[in-house]
Order: structure tokens, then sequence, then C-alpha cells
């Protein structure tokens, strides 16, 4: 049977300075200069390598197949002076059989490519294309009869389950190099028992009274086991999770889950962390699930590209639907569209088990820069067409740029449609949402419509006592996604909305105000330790675990004679408290606000039911000298 060997440990990582270090994987050479602004980030060819020893098999029954799950953004893999194998693209798994290469002693080399060209996406976009190997890399061991590893990076299985009326029809097709083999299927409850079994390479088993996976409330996932078996003896076998669901979406009603409206509320993620790049381990991933399912999310684009399969895990585990996407994004390069076909093939391959996943988004703000229209509305088509034959499970989707008018063709080639669009950020005017989306649903009523990116800058200590479109103050961006997400309940047809972004991230490119090099719109930090105002704003709105937050307490110190106090709170009730007095008491849904007398110190308290929160304030005459005004406020009220 199979097993799999660890490699990230005890690499020589030798950068463009030629000097060679030790390093363990995960890894990337763009964790400090991809961040730190400037658009200097080194793109280019760096170079790994590793000694180790020929593995414990058995030549003649067994195989050895090296696996890479992210190297970005080419990979040229040689072994023992071998070329191994190459690969294009840099967020998804790619594998080679390496046995016959493979020595008493190996020495793998490893040239990483993240450099500029016109075939490999993405290559412009705002966010840094961090370069490396980081993610695992694994030798894996096999029985020289196994289920196929050889195609797109998948396992060999695909479960593919349906609804028919209680009972759930799982077909399982399973592909595997064996002539004379024969496969065995099990389907597991969540607990492990056996609820239905059969035999072959492509079987449909039943489950009576099935269980559904119903979102964050009830993510239930059943398991398939398939099992090789050669002249009766076992000698592979291979395993998914996997839940059982339908969802569809209406132009007037929005998104349906198992037969019922579920409105889709949620936000976008980028895989990097400040200091670190995209070299995450599992306790990075657990750590963003759990802050983005302590806001009360049920949804995440996972933007722009494809994440690592442990998140993807996680999504199907706490129920989120989720939105992948391939990063063909920005721009059409024409010498790119092999590289398109091959990157939305791997996506679907290595990940048509997940329950949470309910669409595949085939491009980003594409009609920024593209030149050659006709082309680029071609492989739109290429690619739309492929996910439907490759999963006709599944619908397509496509995020729009804001300039992107509503007439343009690229819009109306996928199943459903999404925009970026920063109205009241970008551009002033918060009402202009609302006549966009009435707009579009107006001229296009079967047309289902989403958000696929909204949000502002904010910095944590940034604030501003007269908040204004782009003074990047954490009051303006409460105030824009306040105007949001009342707009959003006006219209029930939004097949989703997602936030951009949950956590800041890095754009090295990116010197707009704030800290070069990073895009600020995020709910949490870079460093994912401060929750901006806003990130309580949709935990008010999506999270039934009650709280009270009061905003803007990082701005202690205070002029004038009294505070204009917001507070969010997903309870009926909020009382006031200056120092032990109960001042206030008011009822209100989400939103809270109270004037609060300044003269001196003053410690405030709120409470909602059992939940409280303090805060404490000093009046100033001045601003303090930590602070400087921010240009172009004229009200000195906005301090940084």
């Amino acid at each position: 049977m199979k097993r799999s060997i660890n490699m990230n440990q005890s690499w020589q990582f030798t950068g463009k300075d030629g000097v060679a270090i030790a390093v363990d994987i995960p890894h990337t050479w763009n964790n400090i200069d991809g961040q730190d602004g400037g658009n200097d980030y080194y793109r280019g060819t760096c170079v790994y390598e590793k000694s180790f020893p020929k593995p414990d098999f058995d030549p003649d029954t067994e195989r050895v197949y090296l696996e890479f799950r992210g190297v970005n953004a080419s990979a040229e893999v040689i072994l023992n002076g071998a070329a191994a194998m190459t690969h294009d693209g840099g967020y998804s798994t790619f594998r080679a059989d390496v046995t016959d290469v493979l020595a008493p002693d190996n020495a793998l080399t490893v040239r990483a490519d993240n450099s500029v060209n016109d075939r490999v996406y993405p290559q412009k976009a705002d966010f840094t294309f961090y370069g490396g190997i980081y993610r695992d890399v694994l030798l894996r061991v096999v029985n020289k009869v196994h289920f196929d590893l050889d195609y797109f990076g998948g396992e060999g299985l695909q479960v593919t389950p349906k609804v028919e009326g209680a009972d759930g029809k799982v077909q399982v097709k399973t592909w595997h190099n064996g002539e004379n083999a024969a496969v065995s299927v099990r389907l597991l409850d969540g607990e492990g028992a056996e609820v239905a079994s059969g035999a072959g390479d492509d079987v449909t088993l039943t489950i009576p009274s099935v269980h559904l996976w119903n979102g964050v409330k009830d993510p239930y996932l059943y398991t398939a086991v398939a099992t090789l078996t050669v002249d009766g003896e076992a000698v592979d076998e291979v395993s998914a999770r996997f839940g059982v669901r339908t969802c569809r979406v209406d132009p007037n009603e929005g998104f349906f889950l198992n037969g019922q409206r579920y409105p889709l509320r949620g936000v976008s993620r980028h895989q990097d962390w400040k200091g670190l790049g995209n070299a995450l381990t599992k306790e990075h991933h657990e750590t963003d699930m759990a802050i983005i399912r302590e806001m009360g999310v049920n949804t995440i684009r996972l933007a722009h590209y494809q994440h690592d399969q442990y998140f993807y895990d996680l999504c199907d585990q706490y129920g989120m639907v989720v939105w992948a996407e391939i990063p063909y994004i920005s721009e059409h390069m024409p010498n790119g569209r092999a590289n398109t076909i091959s990157q939305m093939t791997e996506l679907i391959v290595q990940n048509y088990n997940h329950a949470s996943i309910v669409c595949w988004g085939v491009s980003n703000e594409i009609t920024i820069s593209t030149k050659d229209k006709a082309d680029m509305l071609d492989n739109h088509h290429v690619l739309n067409d492929l996910c439907h034959k490759m999963d006709p499970t599944r619908f397509t989707t496509l995020a729009c740029y804001a300039m992107c008018g509503p007439f343009n063709k690229v819009a109306h080639i996928t199943d459903v449609v999404s925009w970026n669009l920063y109205l009241g950020w970008y551009v002033p005017g918060l009402f202009l949402n609302d006549l966009w989306i009435d707009f579009f649903h107006w001229k296009y009523p079967n047309r289902c419509l989403g958000y696929s990116e909204y949000g502002c800058e904010a910095m944590p200590n940034l604030h501003s006592d007269h908040p204004k479109r782009g003074d990047q103050s954490e009051e303006y961006q409460a105030i824009y996604h306040e105007y949001l997400l009342k707009c959003f309940e006006k219209r029930p047809f939004m097949w989703a909305t997602h936030v951009w972004n949950m956590f800041d991230f890095a754009a090295d490119a990116r010197d707009q105000g704030g800290e070069p090099g990073m895009n600020h719109k995020g709910l949490v930090t870079f460093d994912r330790k401060t929750r901006k105002d806003s990130f309580y704003l949709y935990k008010a709105y999506w999270s039934d675990e009650p709280f009270v937050h009061i905003c803007g307490k990082r701005q202690e110190d205070r002029v004038g004679t009294q505070i204009e106090l917001k507070v969010y709170s997903n309870q009926p009730k909020v009382a006031l408290y200056v120092g032990d007095k109960q001042v206030s008491e008011a009822q209100g849904d989400k939103i809270f606000r109270f004037t609060v007398p300044m003269e001196g110190d003053v410690a405030v308290r709120v409470v909602a039911g059992s939940c409280e929160d303090t805060a404490a304030f000093h009046k100033v005459d001045t601003p303090n000298p930590r602070y400087k005004l921010q240009a172009g406020d004229g009200n000195g009220g906005n301090w940084v």
C-alpha cells in the first residue's frame, strides 16, 4: 500500500546573490522584498538543492513518485543529472515517476522561476507573485499497479454525489494502470460506519436517507474509499471526503443550497502572511479559517489561484461555499492560452471532490489591458466549455473589472457573473452602487449578478473625526461597509457578495499611502493580529456569537468636549457606562451610537447581555506628538 515520505527538511537555497543557505520547505525568496513596496522584488530563477538516500522500496513491485504541491511559477526538476519534470503554474500539484532515476544517494535540483514572461499566468495583477517551493514536497511510494497519479496532479478518484428524493446517489469513478486489477468501493458516514459498497471502475451507490452537507449549519461529510486488488490482494487505496448537496442560482432570488434560499455573504482570501509570504504551514491556514469563521462568513472566494488543498479541506469541514478560480487575470496573453487550459484542468481535477466548491472562476478583470479582444473572448469560450465538459455539476463565473461595462461580451459568457466594484472608494458616491446594481438587474433580469470584490483601504492607526473617501481611516472604512451591507440587504437577488479582502495582503507595486507594498483593504491586518472595526460590523450582521465592540478604541487621544461613540453588536440592547455609572442605554439593530462628555481621562464600558467591551480615552488640546496630521484634512481630525 502507498506511503509518503516528507521531503521538506534540509535544502540548500541559492538566490540571486549566488550564496547558498540552508532552508526548509515551505520557502519563498520574496517574503521581505515582495512586501516592502517599490515594485522591485526579485523575479527570476533561484535554485533549490537537496541530497537524500534512496527510499526503502521493492523495485520489483513498487514505484516512487516525486511530488510538489506548489512551486511558483515555473519549475524545472533535475534528479541525479536527469530531467525529471517541468511545470508551468505556481499554485497546483505536479509529480512524476522517478523510480528508474533513483540511486543509493540522490541529488535533487529544482530551478524555480517567477520571472516576467508572456506565457505563464499571472503576470499582471495587484498582488505579489512570490517565487519559491512554498508547499510540501513528498516522495510517494506506490505499488506498480496503482490508482492513476499521472493525470494533472489528480489521485485517480472522482466522486459525484446527487440527491434523489431522500437518498443520495453517489457515482464513484476510478482510474488505474492494472489490466487485471479490480476496484471495490465503500462509502463511510461521518462516524466511519459503512453505508454503501460496490465494485467497478465506475459505480453508482445509494445512501438511504442521506445526510446533506448543509453549509455552515451542518457541513456533514462522507468518505469514499476505493481499494485496488490484484488476485484478491489489496495493492492500493485512495479516499476522499465528499458532501451530498444541491445548489442552484436564481436571477431573482439568489443562491439556493439544498432547495432553500442561502444568501452567500462572505470574503475573498489571499494566501500570504506578513514576513512569510506564501510559505504557510497548516497552522497558518487554520488561523485564517478560525478568524473567518469568527466573523460569521458562509462563503469564500479563493482568489486569484488554486489554494492549498488543506484550506479546501477546511472549507469542506466548516461548511464554506467556495468560488475556486485560476489566475487568468488583468491581461490576456495570446501565448498564455495553453497555460490557462492546463491550470483550469489542474484546478478541476485536483479539486473535483470538494463539497465546498460550487463554481469555477474563469478569469478576473481580464479586460484591464487586453489588446486582442477576439482572441480573449475565444479563450473564455474554450475555458467555459472545458469546465462544463469536465464538471457538469457546477456552474461557471468570472469577475469583471469596474470599467468593464454591463454590455461587454465577456460579462455574458459564464453561467453567472460578478463585478469588482469600488464605487464610493476609487470614485465618489456610495449611492452609485445602488444605481449600478439596479440598472444591471433591470437590463438583464435573467442574468445572475454578484459582487466579487468591494472594499476600501484602512490603517488601524489612522483615524478621523471627519472621515472621508480616500483618507484610509478605520472610520471611513466602517462607513463604506455599513452602506454596502444595507445595499445588499435590499437586493436579495444577488447570488453572492465577497468583501475584498479578509486580510491585508502584499502588492509590492503599490505605493498609495499607508504602508508601501501593501493592499490595506483587509478587515484584519496582514499579521492577523488586529481586527479592524469593520470586522466587527460584519460580525454583527453575520455571526450568532453574542458580542459587543466599541469602535475607534485605538484613537485614545481626543480633542473636543465630547466623543460620538459608535458600538457594534448583534444584541438588541446596549448599555453605556462611564466610569462605574450607567449613563445611557440604547435599543437598535447592529449599530448603536452614544455621546460621551470628555474631561480628562474617560473610561468607557458597554454591556450587551452577557458581553462587554471597554475603552479608555484621554482629552488633549492638540494632537499627541506621536500622531501627525494627514494632509488634505482641513478639519484637523485625521491623524496618523
